[in-house]
């Protein structure tokens, strides 16, 4: 691969933001590395904040991640899929600095999609026993499916038709795709990306979702 390129959807995320932006400023790549922020019906300064970073900024009012990953990735694609790897994160999370040479490593050695974990930054305003059974959930399953930490080559993704304009699981419905068109799959926990634990996420039946379902028969 000789290009990257890093799609963050973004609802709302003046506050988090920044700390993403930064963190992907600071991934080393030996290869030109385009970040695409596409603020999607924002109504606070999310634009403002992503264009003062420098990164690429797509405006979308469609208030659903599938489509505004979709819509990232389309704009990566501009200039064609060849020697490209698409990436996605989100708004709330950061990033390694050697996130972006782990993602090349393995298009290197031959992967399609990329699968990582995440690690929550924060427990605070959760049941204390929350993180212990997370860990344990977590652990017990190789299904870790994260739109904030994903990186697909651009001609696998063409070929199988992109991210889909669903309101959530979007990231998991592109890995099964990509899985059954008989691409190489696969899933590394070595290089996670930090992720906000708020309680109110962007996303219906996102992460925060999955961490209130975990939490309610323990505040029970």
């Amino acid at each position: 691969m000789n290009r990257i390129a890093v799609i963050v959807p973004a609802h709302n995320e003046q506050e988090l933001l920044p700390a993403c932006l930064t963190s992907l400023a600071e991934a080393t790549a030996p290869v030109p590395v385009e970040i695409i922020v596409v603020a999607d019906a924002c109504t606070d300064d999310t634009t403002a904040v992503a264009a003062t970073s420098g990164a690429t900024v797509l405006r979308l009012d469609a208030r659903n991640v599938g489509r505004a990953r979709a819509a990232g990735m389309a704009h990566a694609l501009r200039d064609g899929p060849e020697g490209l790897w698409l990436t996605t994160t989100d708004a709330d999370s950061r990033v390694a600095p050697e996130w972006l040479l782990w993602h090349l490593a393995h298009a290197s050695a031959g992967a399609d999609l990329l699968a990582g974990t995440v690690l929550v930054d924060d427990w605070a305003g959760w049941p204390a026993a929350l993180p212990g059974l997370y860990d344990t959930r977590y652990a017990g399953t190789d299904a870790h499916v994260h739109g904030a930490n994903l990186g697909v080559s651009a001609e696998a993704y063409v070929a199988v038709g992109g991210f889909q304009p669903m309101d959530h699981d979007e990231d998991r419905d592109l890995i099964e795709r990509v899985r059954a068109a008989g691409r190489r799959v696969v899933a590394d926990a070595t290089c996670p990306v930090v992720t906000s634990a708020r309680p109110d996420g962007r996303a219906p039946l996102g992460f925060s979702s999955y961490l209130n379902g975990l939490a309610s028969p323990l505040a029970a």
